[in-house]
């Protein structure tokens, strides 16, 4: 295998434990030291210096905009980006190279943001919720799948070879979340291709149910809806748009109910059956680890469909969005 020198390149806002887990992680990979460098962007300077490591202040910028003040400043022919409140497998460089090396036009990888052991319970139900069968393609975001090519992999976990910032503009520095999707989207219109591994490993510290969880799902539904409209492109995925399906479905329903005797009947048989699949993947996913969970995934399947498909319909509304 080609010994590439690659830049890890960490944006976050300030260096709290997350972060410094991340670092440390960062510091002890089954790669060789001296061929990658550590570039660590918060918005100010800390008090306390780390060794080896290049801390660069940039201000409250969003993280694309710090991505790309770490690329400015990186010395690797690899950029490595991850998030802060995430930490790599021991072989996630090295595992991730291989593809680089291997597929011809395979410039970037991404791989899974697996729910770390030691998070919360109502942590853990939420990275239950998002790997459930019933977040449909985006499941391969949070557990172990074979390795496919893919429109788009997200950026807590992204690997990318330096010559695609040689070529596009580099990470949007407008919109966050979707920063990811819209590099991908350029990526893909040159014509190179993304590959997702399921060895490229990282665990990535999740928003716990359900307020907070709720909030996440709130923006990237309103973001995806958002970038439908205005780009096209990988936001126009059919499965997308279910959740607003299911909401307007919902909604409709219970109002043509109450003039019709039959499809009042229809609809509530119908919605029975949502609730029981949403249940029997509750109890599905949460049999191997923990079954007292599954109340919590249960309600946190639906509130997560409810929540991504009104902020998706009124991002398809919005002229814009705020930075």
């Amino acid at each position: 295998m080609v010994v590439w020198k690659v830049s890890i390149i960490i944006p976050c806002k300030k260096i709290d434990d997350y972060t410094k887990q991340c670092i440390d992680f960062c510091k002890n990979l089954e790669y060789p030291k001296s061929s990658y460098e550590i570039i660590v962007l918060p918005d100010d300077k800390p008090e306390d210096s780390m060794e080896d490591i290049k801390i660069i202040p940039t201000g409250p910028l969003t993280p694309g905009a710090k991505r790309n003040i770490g690329i400015k400043n990186a010395e690797g022919e690899i950029y490595a980006f991850i998030d802060s409140d995430a930490y790599p497998s021991k072989e996630w460089l090295e595992n991730a190279l291989k593809y680089l090396n291997n597929q011809t036009g395979v410039v970037a990888v991404g791989g899974p943001g697996l729910t770390p052991p030691e998070d919360s319970s109502t942590q853990k139900a939420s990275g239950l919720v998002f790997s459930s069968l019933l977040m449909g393609g985006l499941a391969s975001r949070y557990k172990q799948k074979k390795v496919s090519e893919t429109d788009e992999v997200h950026s807590c976990n992204l690997i990318v070879h330096k010559e695609v910032f040689e070529k596009i503009k580099g990470w949007n520095e407008k919109y966050w979340p979707g920063e990811d999707t819209l590099l991908c989207l350029e990526i893909r219109k040159k014509g190179w291709k993304i590959v997702e591994a399921q060895d490229v490993v990282v665990y990535h510290h999740r928003k716990p149910l359900f307020k907070k969880h709720l909030g996440q799902v709130w923006q990237f539904g309103l973001h995806r809806g958002f970038f439908a409209k205005k780009f096209g492109g990988n936001s126009l995925k059919l499965g997308y748009f279910f959740p607003s399906f299911l909401l307007i479905f919902l909604l409709m329903g219970l109002v043509v109910g109450a003039f019709s005797k039959i499809w009042f009947i229809f609809y509530i048989l119908l919605t029975m059956l949502y609730v029981f699949i949403c249940l029997f993947v509750a109890v599905v996913e949460t049999r191997k680890c923990d079954i007292k969970l599954s109340p919590f995934v249960f309600l946190g399947i639906m509130t997560t469909h409810l929540t991504y498909g009104l902020a998706f319909l009124l991002g398809l509304t919005r002229k814009e969005l705020k930075k």
